[in-house]
């Protein structure tokens, strides 16, 4: 394990901006809703293809990534599917924030620890990835009144596609407490003392974080995490719960919770906490690992993940 210092630049998928056309999101978001997702989803190979003819960057990151996933080259149809399974996650997200939970196959594994959760009163934190769809949780809260989840994030970049997931469900409320600002831990303790969830995802270094940036091995090479959500945790003394929604592709959805670190009770000794905070993220990267390989074309990081490309 080795540690840098956070980076000045702009973290690689900041940078990047948003690649989606506001025109192409509205008008896909109208097909979804006023056609239903049948003639939504005939819609998805042309944008897959649009990706893999005019995308190049995203296309050599992708193919980079699935040879690690998978070991070894990645055929035709695996990276078609790689870009065919990102689109229909976020087409997918128009129906989840719209409260349609019943076009979907969803089984989910693990919720007693959300009813737990609920139930202290203290809230929690759930650490995802940027793995299948967020958005499944609200599966989850269809049946739990009290469910609150507010995204800890990096907002300006999904600007766009929020502007459209709230514009085709205006009742949906879209929290967001944003990283990176004075006051933002303070206003993620009390939404948690509120007994809200707090939902970060935990493969992407925000480049003015105040965390570690901590190399792990990662499918085969070394790569960089954050602790900070897990520093987070420990900081306000709360659970963290690892969640996923898998996409198994057509309408199948798999949500799973599952117990990742418990901070409630105070550790004294710094080293101690350090390595509680340590054994926490090699937990995540392991899991987050075993499921790439799992289900390689779930996980939609399209950018130099492992810093390969020439460093300006």
């Amino acid at each position: 394990m080795s540690t840098t210092a956070p980076n000045a630049a702009a973290p690689d998928w900041a940078a990047a901006g948003e690649r989606s056309n506001r025109v192409a999101l509205r008008f896909m978001a109208w097909v979804a809703v006023t056609l239903g997702r049948g003639a939504a989803r005939l819609l998805l190979h042309p944008i897959t293809l649009y990706f893999l003819c005019f995308a190049p960057a995203a296309r050599r990151h992708s193919a980079r990534y699935l040879a690690r996933a998978l070991g070894r080259a990645p055929s035709w149809r695996e990276r078609y599917r790689h870009f065919h399974d990102f689109a229909a996650v976020t087409l997918d997200r128009l129906y989840f924030v719209r409260g349609q939970m019943g076009r979907f196959d969803l089984t989910i594994d693990g919720s007693a620890l959300v009813d737990e959760a609920l139930t202290e009163g203290r809230g929690a934190f759930l650490l995802g990835a940027h793995l299948g769809s967020f958005e499944a949780l609200h599966a989850v809260g269809e049946s739990r009144p009290n469910l609150r989840v507010a995204m800890v994030m990096y907002p300006d970049n999904a600007r766009m596609i929020h502007g459209v997931l709230q514009a085709v469900a205006p009742d949906f409320q879209l929290g967001i407490i944003a990283v990176g600002r004075s006051g933002s831990t303070l206003e993620i303790r009390d939404w948690l003392d509120g007994g809200g969830l707090a939902g970060l995802l935990g493969d992407r270094v925000l480049a003015d974080s105040h965390s570690r940036i901590v190399e792990r091995p990662f499918l085969g090479r070394p790569a960089r995490f954050s602790d900070g959500p897990l520093r987070l945790a420990m900081l306000l003394r709360r659970r963290v719960i690892f969640m996923v929604a898998l996409y198994r592709g057509g309408r199948r959805y798999e949500v799973r919770f599952e117990p990742l670190a418990d901070f409630r009770e105070r550790i004294a000794e710094p080293a101690a906490r350090e390595a509680a905070i340590q054994a926490a993220l090699a937990n995540y990267v392991a899991r987050l690992e075993a499921l790439c390989r799992e289900l390689p074309t779930n996980w939609f990081n399209f950018y130099d993940f492992w810093r390969e490309d020439p460093q300006p």
